[in-house]
């Protein structure tokens, strides 16, 4: 087994540019292509159990492990330790994954790590804890144009009582501030050695501070939140930062709004309908109606929050979710899964910048699951087995006609917009919405035209309030107008590439 040292960033690099010779995604390498992977509708599957791992997912790594065998330290301490997990980091998730997971037009994946895993890159950060005696971990495998948002799942100390945070032991990171300190000793690491890798790597879509924190207060969270931004922000301030919301979401989008960024914020909710007693009891379609009815408490809250974070200039994503229900939900019928799926599906396209199924593949067996395998679900058929807009015909060559319809259509919606406010006396920059209708539609088209997408699909502009006040330098009283013509800028351009370039 090889040791730690590089193997991140490297990994990521072959993720990149180690691309199999029939991929069809082209070499990324600019600063605007490092903008379009971290601004992009983000669609994409957790890679649950590589390098995290949990035994429910995957049995093998587990099978000389010490006991309690629930976690990686189980897994450590145990016998054939280095030889188990080499076989494991190189076949969990190989080559054609990552071609399959690109051929149907996702555009991230999700990697919870531990930060054990960073011990070769600075041996410090297993100094004093629990992994102190085991420094051996990671292999990676290759790119086909997906980004990477990085998941600080297991933290020093444990965040949290699960055993996917890393050890069996009692959760420990919220009593005693060491750990605390320590983990972003672990963060200042992780992001050191990936801004530092060469060549650069442009897929890194943000660091995930940590995987459902469970604070002994949420001022204590947020209060290490604020100081892991802050001190982040030193070493690489444009990196998104993604912020678990402890199932507060908006108290949490509170805590955004009030927090100085340079950087784009991203809240992850994670969102499952299988564990509580209303889950239980709550039959699959009613599971269902509750997603998709705009006067339902979740839509309504996912609304209310989408539109507090694109105003701050951050982004709401869910970064984990599934088509698991309880049995005692499914009522026999055969779509209860299939339309659970497509009802959170619908409400994350509308609302959030992107969704995370949790989890890719499960250890194989005589009966395929349908609701936590992305694998089965897709060839189950109860999950699409295509995402995003798929572009059927080109528009090179078509700029004078998408030209023109911009105009017309900015010319329109400046005229509805300065005849609603013309109720409402007051000095007004009208200007500013012109301006930022035709950069909306401008910047959309450049997103579709990256190239970045994979197996037919396109990168579409997500976090879009976030990206318009990175696109104008004037933050003053016209900005809102800007941004309201941004939007509707954007919102027209995709209309418009549906209707004329993608298969419906």
């Amino acid at each position: 087994m090889h040791k730690i040292t590089g193997k991140i960033a490297t990994s990521l690099h072959k993720l990149q540019s180690s691309r199999s010779p029939e991929s069809n995604v082209p070499y990324l390498s600019s600063e605007l292509d490092t903008s379009i992977y971290r601004f992009r509708k983000q669609r994409g599957v957790n890679l649950g159990s590589w390098f995290v791992l949990e035994r429910w997912i995957t049995d093998a790594p587990f099978r000389h492990a010490a006991p309690p065998a629930k976690s990686d330290l189980d897994v450590a301490k145990g016998q054939h330790a280095a030889t188990i997990m080499e076989a494991h980091y190189d076949s969990w998730i190989t080559t054609s994954d990552f071609a399959w997971l690109s051929d149907r037009g996702f555009t991230t994946v999700r990697i919870p790590i531990g930060y054990y895993h960073m011990c070769g890159v600075d041996p410090s950060v297993i100094v004093g804890t629990d992994f102190a005696e085991f420094g051996d971990a990671i292999e990676t495998a290759q790119n086909f144009g997906l980004g990477v948002l990085l998941d600080l799942h297991a933290a020093p100390g444990k965040q949290n009582d699960d055993a996917h945070a890393g050890t069996s032991n009692p959760a420990a990171f919220f009593h005693e501030r060491k750990y605390r300190t320590h983990t972003i000793h672990v963060l200042r690491t992780l992001v050191t050695h990936l801004k530092a890798h060469t060549p650069p790597l442009v897929n890194i879509t943000g660091i995930e501070l940590l995987n459902e924190p469970h604070p002994s207060s949420d001022a204590e969270l947020q209060n290490w939140y604020s100081a892991a931004i802050k001190d982040l922000a030193t070493l690489d301030p444009a990196l998104p930062i993604y912020l678990s919301d402890c199932w507060k979401t908006e108290q949490y989008t509170e805590y955004i709004k009030s927090t100085p960024h340079s950087s784009l914020l991203v809240l992850d909710h994670h969102l499952y309908r299988c564990f509580t007693s209303s889950d239980i009891s709550t039959p699959a379609p009613a599971h269902a109606h509750a997603l998709m009815d705009d006067s339902a408490p979740t839509p309504r809250m996912f609304a209310r929050v989408a539109e507090m974070l694109d105003a701050a200039g951050a982004g709401l994503v869910v970064g984990e979710w599934s088509g698991a229900l309880n049995p005692g939900s499914l009522t026999g019928a055969p779509d209860d899964t299939k339309n659970y799926v497509a009802a959170q599906l619908q409400l994350f396209e509308a609302h959030c910048a992107g969704h995370f199924f949790w989890t890719y593949k499960k250890q194989g067996g005589a009966h395929p699951d349908r609701g936590w395998c992305l694998r089965d679900a897709v060839e189950g058929g109860v999950y699409p087995s295509t995402l995003g807009l798929r572009q059927s015909k080109s528009a090179d060559g078509d700029q004078e006609r998408r030209m023109r319809v911009r105009d017309n259509l900015k010319d329109k919606a400046l005229g509805e917009h300065v005849g609603y406010w013309s109720k409402y006396p007051g000095k007004y920059k009208h200007d500013r919405f012109a301006e930022g209708f035709a950069l909306g539609w401008d910047d959309a088209d450049m997103f579709f035209a990256s190239g970045n997408g994979g197996g037919g699909a396109v990168s579409e502009l997500g976090f879009v309030g976030a990206w318009a006040k990175t696109r104008t330098d004037d933050h003053g009283s016209g900005l809102w107008k800007f941004e309201h013509g941004f939007k509707q800028g954007a919102a027209a351009a995709r209309s418009d590439f549906l209707e004329n370039y993608c298969s419906k």
